[in-house]
């Protein structure tokens, strides 16, 4: 049977717009309303951001009741869009618990914490992911088609929430496979991968011994980027030979004694050979000095 989804009328915020972006991609044939009227509120199969009630069982997912809806172990209050995801967050995520929490901590909890108002100052200033869906609310000066402009809204937080599930879902995919090429070198020292993916974390966690990460560009050359300290850091474990710093072509060949090197960045953390051979050659020469 087709749900009913019910939202308040009159204008919208990120919460309620990332909630009904995510119900409707779980229900697409489902009916939206949008009111305040008690007796549709009363008759809905789920209801997001009205409706004095939290109930996920019952299909009810507002905050605005006294005491709120709770919040995360990180003080962090749930909104609407929170408590939705609290609930349908795996079944989107296709029942992956590690992708399911990479987004309520990279994007959901970050909304619910703008729409309480939980850590701001006041002083906040730039454009953010929620601020950016309020513009989208028909100002004084146009119509006042606020149901037109909400549609737009979800297609928007809709084309969003999937670009977050497609980066968080590479990053995961990304971290088994440098750990399986961890778990595989030849040299502890120097990990190889057959197309640059990120690396950095897996490295941090998985690769205490790793010095050098090998990998193809698409510039047809072969990098080789010393690993970090910290993924973001710009200190290195160990950088590239301060003999290298900032020479390319014929002056890096020569200091290097590899033919094809290409260059060599002057902050030494990373460098160019035009095969995977030399590429190699220079991480160990880099090893050892």
């Amino acid at each position: 049977m087709k749900k009913t989804i019910v939202t308040h009328s009159g204008k919208f915020h990120a919460d309620d717009v990332f909630s009904v972006a995510t119900l409707m991609h779980l229900y697409p044939d489902a009916q939206l309303i949008r009111t305040r009227d008690a007796a549709l509120i009363a008759q809905a199969d789920i209801v997001v951001d009205v409706g004095q009630e939290y109930d996920a069982q019952a299909g009810r997912f507002d905050h605005h009741q006294r005491g709120g809806a709770g919040a995360r172990d990180n003080g962090i209050p749930y909104s609407s869009f929170g408590l939705v995801w609290r609930y349908y967050g795996l079944a989107v995520c296709q029942g992956n618990p590690l992708l399911a929490d990479k987004l309520d901590a990279n994007l959901v909890a970050v909304i619910d914490a703008i729409d309480c108002g939980y850590g701001m100052s006041g002083n906040e200033q730039g454009v953010s992911l929620s601020h950016t869906i309020g513009l989208l609310n028909p100002t004084w000066q146009e119509a006042d088609n606020f149901d037109d402009c909400f549609g737009q809204a979800v297609q928007f937080a809709t084309t969003i929430l999937m670009r977050f599930i497609a980066n968080a879902t590479a990053q995961l995919d990304a971290y088994q496979e440098v750990v399986v090429a961890i778990e595989q070198a030849e040299e502890a020292s120097i990990v190889v991968l057959d197309k640059y993916i990120p690396w950095k974390q897996a490295v941090h966690e998985h690769g205490q011994q790793v010095l050098y990460v090998v990998y193809p560009s698409p510039a047809q050359q072969w990098m080789i980027q010393a690993v970090p300290v910290a993924p973001d850091s710009f200190d290195n474990k160990q950088s590239l030979p301060l003999a290298w710093a900032g020479l390319s072509g014929a002056e890096l060949q020569q200091a290097t004694g590899v033919n094809d090197a290409g260059f060599c960045h002057n902050n030494r953390f990373i460098a160019g050979a035009a095969s995977f051979a030399g590429a190699m050659k220079m991480a160990k020469l880099a090893c050892q000095n």
